[in-house]
């Protein structure tokens, strides 16, 4: 089974039961695709959550500061002046995508999409998480995020 079907079924699953008396025909599923960023990253948070685990999205880009201004000109028209900026962020430097926690392990996931790689605040975050015990993956497709996961939960069985 191809892991976007995989998400699927259990948002399927989910929808049955939450809503049991939508006949399944009509239930409107999400479109998952793992082909940009956000899609993937829309794919990882579903799929864990919808498996019983927690997990959200990290914004790392910092907060809009609007100074734009309406101002009236001698004729009584309105116009906006100045614009909007981005002030600084307040997330750790190198922050992962995705922060989640997994059978009760902390795991932060980093998105890379094609060419997209880490950047060296990315690579002291990941070695932060690890020398803390923490898991961090990098996944550049659903499927990828897929053997991870599989894996983590295999190991975690295996150390019981």
């Amino acid at each position: 089974m191809k892991a976007i079907d995989r998400l699927k079924e259990l948002k399927l699953n989910a929808s049955i039961r939450d809503h049991p008396s939508v006949p399944r025909y009509a239930i409107a599923l999400p479109k998952y695709e793992d082909k940009t960023a956000n899609g993937l990253t829309k794919c990882v948070i579903d799929y864990l959550q919808l498996s019983d685990h927690q997990a959200e999205r990290i914004n790392t880009m910092g907060r809009p500061i609007d100074n734009r201004k309406q101002v009236t000109d001698v004729l009584g028209r309105t116009k906006t002046i100045g614009s909007m900026t981005w002030g600084k962020s307040t997330a750790t430097k190198g922050s992962a995508d995705i922060s989640a926690t997994i059978s009760g392990r902390s795991v932060k996931i980093e998105v890379k999409i094609g060419k997209d790689r880490q950047s060296e605040d990315q690579k002291v975050y990941q070695a932060n998480i690890e020398k803390s015990g923490g898991q961090y993956w990098i996944v550049k497709n659903f499927d990828d995020f897929i053997k991870k996961y599989d894996e983590f939960l295999d190991s975690l069985k295996s150390n019981n």
